[in-house]
């Protein structure tokens, strides 16, 4: 689909010629006859999804042709999708694979508007703000999940001896602290993207008259620093509580492993008691004893009492 900004008047013809074109969905077709309409060539997905920067960042003849990883989406299980730009001074055309609020908020801002001043370098500005801001925004949701889980993680009551369900519940936490990383992941690629396209154009797309442009572009590399400082703090907290999670489980392990160790350990001695009792031999006197049988339960009763009175001073348990 493409969308034109500004908008066509209701007679069909452009109320002006058109500054940003923005295909979404896209498809080779409409790739085609953008190409036709403004007389150059458009990368293709498998163009924008090149990670070397000679591929990302390109300038020939004026014009500025720019990919970046983006997590356009804003759902917890989103993924990065490319995203192209295609920017000289007159233009802007974007080419995208994922909805966008960041998108649909300056496409609803240009709608209001009756004509977007600046040309191409305006409109690409005014996304790359927007799309800082939603940046942001996430990452702030995203410190917030992870405070709660720390939180979760780190403040629960140690008189809780329910080993399964504090196990279940630490598996969950260290999943949740997976994916949070995973989006991180997914937020530094974008921010890294970002950064380097608002320096290319900061120094290529502007020109010595559009000193605001410049201006608002060096505003940006300066937040996407902050940022990136930002999701590079969250990122050493993710491994901190994974590190803490797993150390969780360990310790939880453990004590599972220490009850099943002094249970084996309490239980050698009534063995060994009753099978010296249980050998049936002639010359046993205790086999003559009016309360032999009450004398044998009581010593097999104190050989598996005495182990735990003697791990509980050690307080092995």
């Amino acid at each position: 689909m493409l969308n034109i900004y500004p908008k066509p008047s209701d007679g069909g013809a452009a109320a002006s010629a058109p500054v940003w074109l923005d295909l979404f969905p896209t498809t080779d077709d409409e790739i085609a006859a953008v190409e036709t309409q403004i007389g150059a060539s458009l990368p293709r997905r498998g163009a924008l999804s090149e990670i070397e920067m000679s591929s990302r960042l390109r300038q020939r003849k004026g014009v500025l042709t720019m990919s970046t990883p983006m997590a356009l989406r804003p759902s917890p299980d989103a993924s990065t999708a490319p995203l192209g730009f295609v920017l000289s001074a007159e233009r802007l055309v974007t080419i995208r694979f994922a909805d966008s609020p960041a998108f649909e908020a300056v496409m609803a801002r240009l709608n209001a508007a009756e004509a977007i001043k600046g040309g191409g370098p305006e409109v690409f500005t005014e996304l790359c703000e927007e799309i800082v801001d939603r940046i942001a925004d996430g990452l702030e949701h995203l410190a917030e999940e992870l405070t709660a889980v720390s939180t979760a993680a780190f403040r629960v009551d140690d008189r809780e001896n329910h080993a399964l369900k504090s196990n279940r519940a630490l598996r969950a936490k260290l999943r949740q602290v997976g994916r949070l990383g995973d989006r991180l992941s997914e937020v530094r690629d974008s921010l890294l993207g970002l950064t380097r396209i608002v320096a290319f154009t900061e120094q290529f797309g502007c020109s010595a008259s559009e000193p605001d442009i410049k201006a608002r572009l060096a505003s940006l590399r300066h937040d996407l620093t902050s940022l990136s400082d930002y999701d590079e703090h969250l990122a050493n907290k993710v491994q901190f509580v994974l590190d803490a999670l797993v150390g969780l489980i360990g310790i939880a392990q453990n004590d599972i492993f220490k009850v099943l160790t002094i249970v084996s350990i309490v239980g050698i001695p009534p063995t060994l008691m009753a099978g010296v009792y249980g050998m049936n031999f002639k010359n046993m006197p205790e086999y003559d004893w009016s309360f032999g049988y009450q004398y044998g339960l009581a010593v097999i009763v104190l050989s598996a009492v005495l182990p735990l009175i003697w791990f509980k001073v050690k307080g092995w348990f």
